[in-house]
């Protein structure tokens, strides 16, 4: 979940432990408002991941654990 005060061009990719882009959840403009995304590993392994948001000049990058 988010949600954008301006809107922008955002960008929110899952990324593995070795910089492998494994999905692509949100690319393209999206007008101010709030958003929820849901993301649907079940074609992934168990283990540490990546997720990061750019949404103008603000980045975000945090660590997801995967447990099946």
């Amino acid at each position: 979940e988010y949600s954008l005060k301006h809107g922008g061009d955002v960008k929110l990719e899952v990324i593995d432990i070795l910089g492998r882009r494994v999905a692509l959840l949100v690319n393209g403009y999206q007008p101010e408002g709030y958003y929820r995304v849901n993301f649907n590993a079940s074609n992934l392994a168990s283990g540490i991941y990546i997720y990061r948001i750019k949404a103008g000049k603000f980045i975000q990058t945090r660590k997801m654990l995967l447990l099946k």
